[in-house]
């Protein structure tokens, strides 16, 4: 499919002034396709050079078009662009019908059929650009319309859409004209949904799932709309401009590739958010979260859209700083910036530091293929945490005065980064577009370290920093609490300005210096010998999960860096992650002392000791929630025991007891996981597996079932697992995921040894048949991330150099051996 270049979009955003589509979709048609009908009215600007443009689409079969009522040749058709030329000044009326295919891999139509019950669903994901596989249309962000859409669908569904949908009999539903909106943000959902509604502050709402996942959206409904109730009140008292659409549906859809889609007036979200089986609360936190971040985007990305794909980062940055802020301010989880620390920031710590950086705002985005590889941890975490550092140096009164003078000057149109610093810049005398060209223009994480010099009782602070940008950063300085000998104590918390005037004096010398404490800026940050020396003894008594997050952070970009070694990160959360309290935390370092250091930074000789460590820490963790006080630390804790068991015995006992003693009881996702696990083991067999599927036949069980199959430890078992992904499209994109999940083990690394060579030039050729979002499961799932040798990198690196990837394969192929490398570097500085 062709790209759209950044100098076309310009070129036809000269040309064109698009005023309206007429939006007609038959979804009764069958299985394979569906039948589109689109009317665009459209003005030809009279003072440009050319007036020849094109319109995009891509068919199954392009049945009709007219211009002004005079027939077009279909087979003018030239890959996804139908050419329109010598276009007279004035207004046009172009109509089209087609035949579009739906969509396997979640994008453009996806079609779903439930396993559960055989009931089918439809709905659109659209972004970036996937317009075209639904109706024609100019696609691009800033050429906005109104849009009016009618859909027939069988008996018996329900139509969702960007405004109210109203069903007129036989199938027919029409959906209330939108206000101006881009093409990228139309949306269609489509299926036997339940639903449950209400209204609020005079707007209809309303939440929507599959019907087999009905009594879990209704045990949940209750938290889910006062969330987004909170949510939505909060925003009217921090935005002057009210709520712009006529309704507001959040529908939780299967097999999407995102967390959520910011669609106006109906919110697409993964349905896992729809909670089978037992959570903890940082999880319910992460889907309010969401609901918070997706509902910031109703202003900022739909209200005000960016211009072109380079400014990306305002729609993301802008919703993820909010998503978390809003939750924390206006919801029962008021801890959201610690998972921020702990999760979103090493996403975009990590991303930030591969040759495949960028700048938040970048400047040469030169096409949509482009644009789409941006939507990364550098666009929403990094961008998140420098407007976190924004709002610190500007001040959240100025900084809001801004956003709602932005959208003031761009409600229903298009704006860029200068529009956008333009509108900060009239709410302060401070100088804003300095402070973007040395956060958002530049690439990179700078590193922050302490030194203390001095005697006792004039001790002075130096607070060295690699790096360019300005920081303002808050100092913790720690003592021993005299009386709890675990316990350290906030003598003081200094806020610094760097680069620094001169050294700080800070009195007597603190037992720990916490860099960066309240975690506002977005930078590296090192400790003094003393202070190390105090947190390996007394991590765990610092008295804010918020420092412990900082810390445990700093922690891991030290093994990343190859400056701490392995083996002591899992020492220190050896001794101290058994007295953790925060969820969020103990989850995080967890998921990498597992997934990360044992699985890739040791050696393979020494990963039995690394999972020993991490098992005996589990235990302790189980032993010390027995009370039944701490339910969320008790789940996080059997689940990672789960994924460490080097031996089968005691997961297989729970598997067939049904309960973990003591708690909890095993259901669907306990169940699956430990199955996996012996899998992998080969303490299971196909009987076990397609058993524990007619006991959940769920499309949650079906992605389970792939996994473990994958997993199993023998030759037949992966050569159908490695069939199924690269030599069929068959596979739904979550089931190439699971299946991709199973596949590679350390435990199993001489079984598939002989598969590494093959995977590059068939994820190369999977890629290139099934498109962008199968080429990102590939590069991130089915990639032999297991194999940390010279071997894996050389293959890897010279399919870059020779294979020609398409670009979203080629990105994650380019980090996942940068990953590879450091890897390899980190096991070179182990002496052991």
């Amino acid at each position: 499919m062709s790209v759209l270049t950044r100098d076309e979009a310009q070129t036809r955003s000269r040309l064109l002034d698009v005023h309206h589509y007429a939006i007609d979709l038959d979804l009764t048609g069958g299985d394979e396709t569906f039948e589109s009908r689109t009317a665009i009215r459209f003005t030809v600007r009279g003072d440009t050079d050319s007036t020849d443009t094109f319109v995009e689409l891509k068919p199954a079969e392009l049945r009709g078009v007219t211009l002004d009522g005079q027939p077009l040749d279909p087979a003018a058709l030239d890959d996804n662009r139908l050419a329109l030329k010598g276009l007279a000044p004035g207004e046009h009326e172009l109509r089209v019908e087609a035949a579009m295919r739906y969509s396997s891999t979640g994008e453009g139509m996806h079609r779903f059929t439930d396993p559960a019950d055989g009931e089918t669903y439809l709905y659109t994901q659209l972004f970036l650009d996937d317009v075209q596989r639904v109706f024609a249309a100019f696609d691009q962000p800033d050429l906005k319309a109104v849009f009016d859409l009618a859909v027939t669908a069988p008996e018996g569904w329900t139509v969702l859409a960007n405004g109210v949908t109203e069903h007129t009999g036989d199938g027919r539903w029409t959906a209330a004209t939108t206000p101006l909106i881009s093409t990228y943000l139309v949306a269609v959902a489509a299926g036997p949904w339940h639903s449950v509604r209400t209204e609020h502050r005079g707007l209809p709402f309303g939440i929507h799932c599959r019907r087999s996942l009905a009594r879990h959206l209704d045990a949940d409904a209750g938290e889910l709309l006062d969330v987004t109730r909170a949510c939505f009140d909060r925003y009217h008292e921090k935005f002057t401009e009210p709520y712009p659409f006529d309704s507001y549906d959040q529908a939780f859809v299967p097999e999407f590739n995102a967390g959520a889609m910011e669609n106006p007036g109906l919110v697409t979200f993964r349905d896992e958010f729809v909670f089978r089986s037992a959570v903890t609360d940082t999880q319910r936190q992460t889907r309010a979260m969401v609901i918070a971040h997706e509902m910031a985007h109703m202003w900022f990305g739909d209200l005000v859209t960016l211009r072109w794909w380079d400014d990306i980062w305002l729609n993301e940055s802008f919703a993820e700083y909010m998503g978390y802020q809003t939750t924390a301010e206006a919801t029962r989880f008021t801890d959201t910036w610690t998972d921020f620390g702990v999760t979103r920031k090493a996403w975009g710590y990590d991303a930030d530091q591969r040759p495949s950086t960028h700048p938040v705002a970048p400047e040469n985005v030169g096409d949509t293929a482009s644009a789409l590889l941006n939507f990364d941890g550098i666009s929403y975490a990094k961008g998140a945490s420098a407007l976190r550092q924004l709002v610190a140096w500007l001040g959240e009164k100025d900084f809001l005065a801004g956003i709602n003078i932005h959208f003031e000057r761009h409600r229903f149109g298009n704006a860029s980064l200068g529009d956008f610093i333009d509108s900060l810049a009239a709410a302060t005398d401070r100088d804003v577009h300095a402070w973007a060209d040395a956060w958002l223009r530049t690439t990179g994480v700078d590193t922050l370290t302490p030194r203390v010099t001095g005697d006792n009782g004039g001790r002075l602070l130096d607070v060295g920093r690699a790096g360019r940008r300005p920081h303002r950063v808050a100092v913790g300085l720690y003592d021993r609490d005299l009386t709890d000998e675990g316990r350290l104590t906030l003598r003081e918390r200094l806020d610094v300005d760097l680069p620094q005037a001169g050294p700080r004096p800070i009195g007597k010398l603190p037992a720990l210096v916490v860099l960066n404490d309240g975690d506002l800026t977005y930078a590296k940050v090192r400790f003094d010998a003393e202070s190390f020396r105090t947190l390996r003894e007394g991590l765990s008594g610092l008295p804010d999960p918020l420092t412990r997050a900082v810390v445990w952070n700093a922690l891991r970009d030290a093994v990343r860096d190859g400056e701490l070694l392995a083996g002591t990160y899992l020492d220190i959360a050896r001794a101290h992650l058994p007295h953790e309290t925060d969820l969020a935390l103990v989850d995080g370092v967890l998921a990498f002392a597992a997934g990360q250091v044992a699985d890739r930074y040791v050696d393979p000789g020494r990963r039995p000791a690394a999972l020993s460590t991490l098992t005996e820490l589990c235990r302790d963790l189980i032993r010390r929630t027995e009370d039944g006080d701490h339910p969320g630390l008790r789940l996080i804790a059997v689940r990672h025991r789960i994924a460490t068991a080097a031996h089968p015995d005691t997961i297989a006992a729970w598997l067939a007891d049904g309960t973990v003693p003591g708690g909890p009881e095993l259901d669907p996702e306990l169940r699956w996981r430990i199955l996996t696990r012996l899998a992998v083991l080969g303490a299971t067999d196909e009987a076990a597996i397609a058993a524990e599927l007619a006991r959940d036949p769920s499309a949650t069980g079906q992605e389970g079932a792939a996994r473990c199959r994958a997993a199993l430890p023998d030759a037949e078992s992966k050569s159908r697992a490695w069939e199924a992904m690269f030599a069929t499209d068959d596979l739904s994109n979550y089931l190439f995921t699971a299946t991709a999940q199973g596949f590679w083990q350390p435990e199993q690394a001489d079984l598939v040894r002989d598969y590494v060579p093959r995977y590059y030039a068939e994820a190369v050729a999977v890629a290139a048949r099934r498109g962008p979002a199968i080429a990102d499961a590939a590069g991130r799932w089915a990639f032999p991330g297991h194999a940390v040798d010279e071997t894996n990198l050389r293959l890897g690196r010279e399919c870059l150099a020779d294979a020609g990837p398409i670009p979203a394969l080629r990105r994650k192929l380019a980090d996942q051996l940068d990953d590879l490398a450091r890897a390899l570097r980190v096991r070179e500085a182990d002496p052991r």
